[in-house]
């Protein structure tokens, strides 16, 4: 089903929404039709900040508002749907659009899986009533469940269309793209070059796969990285953890723009607290690109600002390799909490592949040499 048609059979005029590669088609016809025009398209920093704008819009409104996400965000719009969107509390209806991974029998990712096992009964459970779209769908099919939906709604209970992979599709021309030439593989080279022996956190997507590509390509283990592959946004938090209880090493996070912005309040923590053996690398550029390239709302911050703001004592941004190399070694001089800002280009390689290890492996690798005394402070 092309994604202009599902647009049409809702009927909405406001979507907010956390991008998803498995409603690419959507989000990019959003993007040619809205861009991201506030009265009719705002690109959030976490699903649950999306149900809320929702809840916002229906209310100055009277209208029902949709809201896009993967099912991984289900877990963020637990509290707003149940404590705010129920008809027991305000009885606030919101059509969600939730992109399928890890959908039983199709071949995923292994931080889908689980997720996808549960993505309709955990609908179900917080009676949100789902309709899945699959590649055969009809057009009647969408227009009956809508009709049925609005019932629902008029009741001031919520709905989603579930999408299946390859339900949608967009054949418009769409671009994304910044004015950076460091590209993030070259940035993440350098930055596991300058953290030798310490240990690295990297954030979900494309860079914890290009960090286990680096350490492949330089014939290097993968014991000293933890690479995040689901709770994005939560990379910064797990580094900290880690850094509070092995004050013997030097902890290096590498964050993403779009991950920071999902939970931001982590940096917040992170500053109060100043851990001294953290360091936190926000790799931004400006976009949500693992999962197709879409603008993030980092794009307009001033992180250095924000940073210091929330306490880290150092920030640091560059945009250049030998900015970025100049930088690095003025943090391994230093020995406080750190934070910096390599600024780069929207892209990766077409042929980046995806870690060959199963994040059991990983965690117990990470572990073991974490664990081991002998290792360097």
């Amino acid at each position: 089903m092309k994604a202009e048609t599902l647009f049409q059979k809702i009927g909405a005029d406001f979507y907010t929404g956390v991008p998803d590669s498995q409603l690419k088609a959507l989000c990019n016809f959003l993007m040619t039709k809205y861009g991201t025009d506030p009265e009719h398209h705002i690109i959030a920093a976490n699903e649950g900040n999306c149900t809320a704008i929702a809840a916002g819009y229906h209310l100055a409104t009277g209208k029902v508002a949709v809201v896009y996400m993967q099912n991984s965000g289900e877990g963020n719009i637990v509290n707003p749907a149940a404590s705010l969107l129920h008809t027991k509390v305000y009885g606030i209806p919101v059509l969600f659009v939730v992109g399928w991974r890890g959908e039983p029998g199709v071949h995923d990712e292994p931080q889908h899986i689980f997720q996808g096992e549960i993505t309709l009964k955990l609908l179900e459970d917080l009676e949100i009533e789902p309709f899945v779209i699959s590649k055969d769908t009809e057009e009647e099919e969408i227009a009956q469940a809508m009709e049925h939906f609005r019932e629902l709604f008029a009741s001031g209970r919520s709905a989603a269309f579930v999408v299946r992979k390859g339900a949608l599709t967009y054949d418009g021309p769409v671009s994304y793209e910044n004015e950076y030439t460091l590209t993030r593989e070259e940035a993440i080279r350098q930055i596991a070059a300058a953290s030798g022996e310490d240990p690295v956190v990297s954030t979900t997507g494309k860079a914890s796969r290009e960090l286990f590509e680096i350490r492949e390509a330089a014939g290097e283990d993968h014991s000293r990285d933890f690479l995040t592959v689901g709770s994005m946004g939560h990379a910064s938090s797990i580094a900290l953890g880690v850094a509070l209880q092995r004050k013997d090493r030097r902890v290096w996070c590498i964050d993403g723009d779009g991950a920071a912005l999902m939970h931001l309040g982590a940096m917040g923590v992170i500053g109060r607290i100043r851990p001294e053996n953290l360091v936190h690398v926000v790799i931004n550029n400006g976009a949500h690109e693992t999962v197709g390239g879409m603008p993030t709302a980092v794009r307009e911050m001033d992180l250095l600002s924000l940073a210091r703001a929330c306490g880290y004592p150092s920030a640091i941004s560059v945009q250049t390799a030998g900015e970025l190399e100049e930088a690095l070694a003025e943090i391994r001089a230093g020995r406080d909490l750190q934070f910096l800002e390599v600024k780069c280009a929207i892209g990766a390689r077409e042929d980046l592949g995806r870690p060959t290890t199963s994040a059991r492996e990983n965690k117990q690798k990470f572990m073991s040499r974490l664990l081991d005394n002998s290792g360097r402070a």
